[in-house]
């Protein structure tokens, strides 16, 4: 295992688990005039294009073909109306965000960092990554010395459900822990154990690598408590050296640089808002930063304040 922290940033993930659907946004639209709407009414297709799923004649075809739902029902007539605000509609199953104001973002969060917006101590903060966001905030924490994901948005519903344990959102974190790490290990983190606050348990645990008496862990739960990992490794003796978080429910790290933010993408938004719903599905492969869409390169270096 090399003495860098380059470990911190491999993919530790198989590509083939991992699918993506998308619809071209770029095809053009179907021409001629819309029906007159109300303020709180519009055509499914026109709301479905103007949230970014697809073109308006693409969205057409979506309804046509049975795949979408508004409150849990199905929809195909072309002349359905829906109100963004109020209804739920899904395509393919994955819930629509109608609000374009609401802001969902990726941060890849270096050591030193305090997960909050403004830290009563002056210490360093997440508020100069998102100089160029107005009134966004963390998704739950990473402590101080852990680094990788975090999520940031102005939705406070769906941050409030993601952030509940009882939706039981699962968060990936690879760590590097000191001594010889046996697959008996990994066993008492799966079945676990009482630690101060009361017990807790791993939804699983895999050892990655091992060499010169250290090992890297990957370890999935769903709890948010207080340095949870931290305690874990401690409380069956092999104390963490450094930890690194992969994944938050569907949501990947990816290729993100460390102290670089991006938007999320339009399918990953998708599986985010499926997860805020307690519905397990596959995760989107997370962009590459040399393919990223429009929308998401701007993933980039956080402009910090002097």
């Amino acid at each position: 295992m090399s003495d860098t922290d380059d470990w911190q940033n491999k993919e530790f993930y198989d590509e083939d688990d991992y699918e993506v659907e998308e619809v071209d946004p770029n095809e053009p639209e179907e021409s001629g005039k819309d029906e007159p709407a109300s303020e709180t009414s519009v055509r499914l297709q026109k709301a479905l294009a103007g949230a970014g799923i697809a073109s308006r004649r693409a969205c057409e075809d979506l309804i046509v073909r049975g795949q979408v739902k508004v409150n849990g029902k199905l929809v195909t007539e072309l002349g359905s109306r829906v109100n963004p605000a109020v209804d739920f509609v899904t395509v393919r199953g994955v819930p629509v965000q109608f609000d374009t104001s609401r802001v969902y973002l990726a941060l890849n969060k270096p050591a030193g960092i305090i997960s909050t917006m403004a830290d009563d101590e002056g210490r360093p903060d997440l508020s100069s990554f998102v100089i160029d966001f107005d009134r966004v905030f963390n998704i739950g924490r990473l402590d101080s010395e852990t680094t990788g994901l975090l999520l940031l948005t102005n939705d406070g519903e769906l941050a409030n459900k993601l952030a509940h344990p009882s939706f039981g959102v699962e968060k990936t974190y690879v760590a590097r822990v000191a001594g010889e790490v046996v697959a008996a290990d990994m066993q008492k983190l799966i079945d676990g154990f009482e630690l101060e606050d009361g017990f807790i348990q791993a939804d699983r645990a895999r050892i990655i690598d091992i060499k010169r008496g250290e090992a890297l862990i990957e370890i999935v739960l769903h709890s948010g408590r207080n340095r949870i990992v931290r305690r874990m490794l401690d409380h069956i003796g092999r104390p963490v050296l450094g930890l690194v978080r992969k994944q938050f429910g569907p949501i990947h790290l990816g290729t993100l640089k460390s102290g670089h933010i991006r938007n999320l993408s339009k399918v990953e938004l998708g599986a985010l808002l499926k997860a805020a719903e307690g519905k397990q599905d596959r995760a989107p492969r997370p962009p590459k930063n040399r393919a990223a869409s429009a929308e998401n390169a701007g993933a980039r270096p956080a402009q910090r304040r002097n």
